[in-house]
């Protein structure tokens, strides 16, 4: 009786199964049936057109090509804008695994402009190096801000960033002891709640700090720096991957938390201004600044990507007729191929200097001005390993600030889908499922390790070239690859000039006493 019974239940399940194979089969007949007609009747796609069904597959090969490219095709220095030797350092360094490699580099060193370090015969013993000291940015201001770290992470908004994002940032930040730029989005709870050092962007748009018209509003500036943690402010210029467009947040990532804080619609494009409008020339800029830091009392400087560069020149005039503290605090100086989560492709790819040219220039203005001293320099843009930390230093950097790294050591893969909304890996979307993914206290570890381990290789690479700190890294430690195939000391090419003996004399006469820290 059982026997007849399971062979009923077999011989009921089996054409159950059939049954459902051949309504599926059935199914995608139709479909392609359906797809065939809509295909060979449309006239907006050849392809389609011509080969009805079998065209649509193109286009799903093209969007897939982007992820197999980096796991199947593409060597390990070939991709852009990250190639997988940068991202697997940058994912060992975060979870604290061994970085050492074997059997020889995959780096070619005979490209042009390659830079290659030179190595000491005597190199810094263990015993005799020295940790990284923290710098004093804003002397004349009433609350200056001694930096403790090196590397910090650069301006990315509460908004183009998801919230376990941010949180994963602003804890991370506290533990690897660096500061945390909020991007020109405003500053969220969620910086906040992380405890660490942070530097408030001010856009175009003057997201949080902007009155009811749209202006920058004191009051709003003295509520951001009430808050301990708000160490510096950060006028936002340009930014290096559009300069000359504002910032813009789709309007499905325009939440209403995201909004309040905004102070802007919900639901709609954020778009902010090309330029601030109230700055059309240097000397309304260092207004803007010196308003700034009368009304916080705390170091402001101004992030731009150098294009155009007579500007710098007649800022260092007008801040020497002024007085040396008058002069931005500080210059983020970002790089031509910076990254954003939305840019128009036309600038993205063809505007504005690479931080290889235009930081040397910048210091070595501000050098020729008597003002490098002054003014701290922090760049920016694709400086995400520590060969390239090291060099920005040598060339003339005080700090040196990455965003797309530490959304690498937060798990990024590199799916560049940053502006659908769409992140699969939960940073760059609203989308609570995809944030699920994200578990903030874990990244947070990562993002610590990222900084320190960072920190700790470029250290390596100053010993080697005998100095004791990365901040003694000096142009001449490093070599770059010419066309004939021969290095040349950075020195040679980019050698520091003479400061201006005027202008040291009439700083040194004109200079207030810098503000006294207790």
């Amino acid at each position: 009786m059982m026997d007849s019974l399971s062979n009923q239940v077999v011989v009921a399940t089996l054409q159950f199964l059939s049954t459902l194979f051949v309504v599926a089969i059935g199914a995608a007949v139709l479909v392609v049936i359906i797809l065939f007609i809509l295909d060979v009747s449309q006239t907006g796609d050849a392809v389609r057109r011509n080969y009805p069904v079998l065209g649509r597959f193109r286009y799903l090969f093209s969007m897939l090509g982007e992820f197999f490219r980096q796991y199947f095709f593409a060597m390990d220095r070939e991709e852009m804008p990250f190639n997988r030797a940068e991202r697997e350092w940058v994912d060992r360094a975060a979870k604290n695994k061994d970085n050492t490699i074997a059997f020889g580099s995959t780096k070619s060193l005979t490209p042009p402009g390659t830079a290659i370090f030179v190595n000491c015969p005597f190199p810094t013993l263990s015993e005799d190096a020295s940790q990284v000291q923290p710098l004093e940015i804003g002397p004349y201001c009433r609350e200056p801000f001694h930096a403790p770290s090196i590397f910090n992470i650069s301006g990315m908004s509460y908004g183009a960033l998801s919230t376990p994002a941010v949180r994963a940032l602003s804890n991370g930040a506290r533990m690897a002891g660096c500061w945390m730029n909020t991007g020109e989005g405003g500053l969220s709870p969620y910086h906040l709640e992380g405890g660490c050092d942070i530097v408030f962007q001010i856009g175009t748009a003057k997201y949080g700090v902007r009155d009811e018209s749209g202006a920058m509003s004191d009051e709003k500036l003295k509520e951001v720096a009430a808050h301990p943690q708000v160490k510096m402010f950060e006028l936002k210029m340009s930014q290096g991957a559009k300069p000359g467009k504002g910032g813009i947040l789709p309007g499905i990532k325009v939440t209403p938390e995201i909004a309040a804080i905004r102070g802007i619609p919900e639901g709609q494009d954020s778009i902010s201004p090309n330029r601030h409008p109230e700055i059309d020339n240097a000397s309304e800029m260092l207004d803007v600044i010196e308003r700034i830091r009368n009304v916080t009392g705390k170091p402001v400087g101004f992030k731009a990507v150098i294009g155009a560069f007579g500007w710098l020149e007649t800022m260092c005039r007008e801040i020497h007729e002024r007085g040396i503290e008058s002069a931005p605090d500080f210059i983020t100086i970002d790089s031509g191929d910076g990254g954003t989560g939305a840019a128009p492709m036309a600038l993205m790819d063809n505007v504005g200097l690479p931080v290889r040219e235009s930081l040397p220039l910048v210091a070595d203005i501000l050098q020729k001005y008597g003002l490098r001293d002054r003014v701290r320099v922090v760049a920016s843009g694709k400086l995400i390993t520590p060969s390239e930390v090291a060099w920005a230093i040598a060339a003339g950097a005080d700090f040196v600030t990455s965003a797309r790294g530490f959304m690498f050591s937060l798990g990024c893969i590199q799916a560049l889908k940053c502006n659908r909304n769409t992140c699969p890996t939960g940073i760059t979307t609203h989308n609570t499922r995809l944030q699920k993914g994200l578990n903030p206290e874990s990244k947070a570890v990562r993002v610590a390790g990222y900084c320190k381990n960072m920190i700790h290789e470029v250290e390596v690479i100053a010993h080697s070239c005998g100095v004791r700190r990365p901040r003694l890294l000096r142009r001449m430690h490093v070599r770059v690859v010419q066309d004939n195939g021969k290095s040349m000391s950075m020195d040679e090419l980019y050698p520091c000039p003479d400061v201006l003996a005027e202008y040291r004399q009439s700083a040194a006469k004109t200079a207030p006493e810098p503000a006294q820290v207790s």
